[in-house]
This record gives structure tokens, sequence and C-alpha cells, in this order.
């Protein structure tokens, strides 16, 4: 059975994108704890961070980076700040938050 994640990835769940490539898939968080709060995770179905592939693992900053910049360029913050989570959703993402 498809985790959330997986659905909203596939349209199933609505989310407000903000970016996506052929890899990695990043929205919006519906419960932010900041403007601008948004996840990026990977496409496949993973529990685990550090059980992504290595090819994963060296892309998801590049692209977390790319989100990043997108955040600050839409809402008002001095930084954007990055943690590893995973715990609510039996699927790991990374929590992109603009920080004032």
């Amino acid at each position: 059975m498809p985790t959330l994640f997986t659905r909203i990835i596939s349209g199933e769940i609505p989310c407000h994108k903000v970016h996506e490539d052929e890899r990695y898939f990043s929205f919006l968080d519906i419960r932010p704890v900041a403007p601008g709060h948004a996840l990026v995770i990977p496409k496949d179905e993973t529990d685990r961070f550090f059980d992504l592939s290595p090819h994963l693992l060296e892309g998801i900053l590049p692209f977390a980076q790319q989100v990043a910049s997108a955040l600050e360029k839409e809402v008002r913050c001095d930084r954007v700040g990055l943690m590893v989570a995973g715990l609510e959703v039996p699927r790991l993402d990374e929590p992109l938050v603009g920080l004032r």
C-alpha cells in the first residue's frame, strides 16, 4: 500500500508543490512551524535516511538547496534551516523552514 507521501507525489492527494525533478519532490507542509515550511522527499519510498542509495544521498542536498533558494525568494526570512526527520510518516523527509 502506498504511503501518504507516495500518494502526494502521484497527485492522488493535493499539495502545494514547491519543486520536483526525476528523483525528488518538495511541497509545503500542511502544519507549518513557520511560513514556507516545506518538505523534501525522494520519490523512491525509503523509510530511513541512511538507507537511501549513495546516488540519492549525494543528490538530495543540492535539490534541497534549490528549494531553499526558491523559498528565500517567496518567503520573508533571514535564513533557511534544514533538518532530517521522518517520525510521523513511515517515510523520510527533510523539512526546510524559513527562519526569521
